[in-house]
C-alpha cells in the first residue's frame, strides 16, 4: 500500500517526491510579497517528520549552507519519513543582513506567537501553525552573534530522553545542557513534547567550512539515528563523540581597552589561567583576563576593542574535563567536508597548530 501524501501549507506532496513550497509571510513597503522558502522531501515509507531550520536570526547564515548541502545528499532517495527543510526563517533579517526584524524584535523570543500581535509574533504564529504543526523532531541551526565565534556545539534540554538521543547522535564535540528560554522556538517545541536541539557554530555573516561540514554530518547522523536514512557503512565510529557540559559561564572584561587573546577556541583552560590581556592604546596600563574556572573555550569575542563588562570568553565546565578534551581531539581529527567537493580551510581558531 502506497504511503499517503503529505499536506503542507495547502500543498500536496506525494510519497517518493520532493517539492519547494513558498509560504507567504508578509509584504515589503513596495507591496512586494515575501515568502519563507521550504523544501519538503516526502519518503515512500513511514517514519519521523524532521524539521531542520536556519536563519531564525537573519544574519546567521552557516545554517543556510548546511541545509543546502543536506538537500544534495543522494541518500534522500531512500528517505524514510519526511524532511522539512527551511533554510531562511527570518526572511526580513536575511535580506537586511541583520539578526532582527524591522521593528528590532528578536524572532526567537516571539514564540508561540499571535495571529494579531507584533510582526515577530505574527511570523512566529505563522511558522508554528503552517510549518511546525506536524513535525516529530526539530534541529534548529544557529551561529554566534556578530564578532562572536562559537565552537560547534549542541544546546538542548536533556531531561527529554528523545532530545538527549538526537543531541548525542549529532556528534558535535560539546553538548550544553542548556535551560529553556521563554519565547524561543526550542522552549515552545519542548512544551509540546517535540524533541528539539539547537546547533551553534561559527559567527554571524560569515561562512566557515568546518562548522558547515560539522553541521551537515550532524544532521545526517540524526537522520540515521532516527532510521530516516540507511546506516552508513565504512569504519566504525567511536561510541561517544560528544561530552556534556555541567554548566557554562562568560568571562567578562574588567576594564575598557584593546584586547590581545592568549587562548584559542576549543582549548582547555585551568582556573586562574590568563585568557587575554587588555591594555590602553599607549600600553601604560594592562590587565589580564583570568578564568575563574577550568573548562573548554566554546565561544569567544573576536573584536579586539572591548568595554568593561563585555563578554569575552564562554567557558564550558565539565565533571570530567579529560573526557571533554578527548571529544575535542576526536573532533579535530575528523574534520572533513561531507556532501561537498569544497576544501576545508587549513587553519581555524581551534586548530592546535595555530601560532599565537
Amino acid at each position: 500500500m502506497a504511503r499517503a501524501s503529505f499536506h503542507f501549507a495547502g500543498t500536496e506532496i506525494k510519497a517518493g517526491t520532493r517539492q519547494t513550497v513558498e509560504v507567504p509571510v508578509a509584504k515589503l513597503y513596495t507591496h512586494t510579497p515575501l515568502h519563507i522558502p521550504v523544501e519538503v522531501v516526502h519518503g515512500r515509507r513511514d517514519g519521523p517528520v524532521l524539521l531542520v531550520c536556519a536563519a531564525l536570526h537573519g544574519d546567521e547564515i552557516n545554517g543556510v549552507e548546511i541545509i543546502r548541502r543536506v538537500l544534495r545528499n543522494a541518500s534522500l532517495r531512500h528517505l524514510r519519513g519526511t524532511l522539512i527543510a527551511v533554510p531562511i526563517v527570518n526572511v526580513f533579517g536575511f535580506v537586511q543582513r541583520t539578526r532582527y526584524l524591522p521593528d528590532r524584535r528578536d524572532l526567537n523570543r516571539c514564540f508561540p506567537g499571535s495571529e494579531s500581535g507584533s510582526l515577530g509574533a505574527r511570523i512566529a504564529y505563522l511558522f508554528r501553525t503552517q510549518i511546525m504543526e506536524n513535525v516529530t523532531h526539530i534541529i534548529d541551526l544557529h551561529t554566534g552573534a556578530i564578532h562572536r565565534f562559537n565552537l560547534p556545539q549542541i544546546r538542548a534540554e536533556l531531561a527529554n530522553p528523545q532530545t538527549a538521543l538526537i543531541a548525542e547522535a549529532f556528534g558535535a564535540p560539546i553538548i550544553l545542557n542548556a535551560s529553556l528560554r521563554e519565547g524561543t522556538l526550542r522552549e515552545y517545541a519542548d512544551s509540546q513534547g517535540i524533541p528539539v536541539i539547537t546547533f551553534e557554530g561559527g559567527e554571524a555573516l560569515r561562512f566557515d567550512d568546518v562548522v558547515i561540514s560539522s553541521g551537515v554530518r550532524g544532521v545526517n547522523r540524526v537522520m540515521r539515528a532516527l532510521e530516516m536514512l540507511p546506516a552508513k557503512g565504512g569504519r566504525s565510529m567511536p561510541r561517544k563523540r560528544s561530552e556534556v557540559a555541567a554548566t557554562s559561564l562568560w568571562v567578562r572584561a574588567e576594564i575598557d581597552g584593546i584586547m590581545r587573546p592568549l587562548v584559542r577556541l576549543g582549548q582547555q583552560v585551568r582556573k586562574g589561567q590568563k585568557l587575554a590581556l587588555i591594555a590602553d592604546p599607549f600600553g601604560e596600563t594592562e590587565t589580564a583576563l583570568i578564568t575563574p574556572c577550568s573548562g573548554i573555550v566554546v565561544g569567544m569575542n573576536n573584536l579586539p576593542l572591548v568595554n568593561e563588562g563585555e563578554a569575552i570568553y564562554h567557558i564550558a565546565r565539565f565533571d570530567e574535563l579529560a573526557e571533554a578534551g578527548k571529544a575535542m581531539d576526536y573532533f579535530r581529527s575528523s574534520i572533513e567536508p561531507e556532501g561537498s567537493n569544497e576544501t576545508v580551510m587549513p587553519v581555524h581558531p581551534w586548530d592546535e597548530q595555530q601560532q599565537e
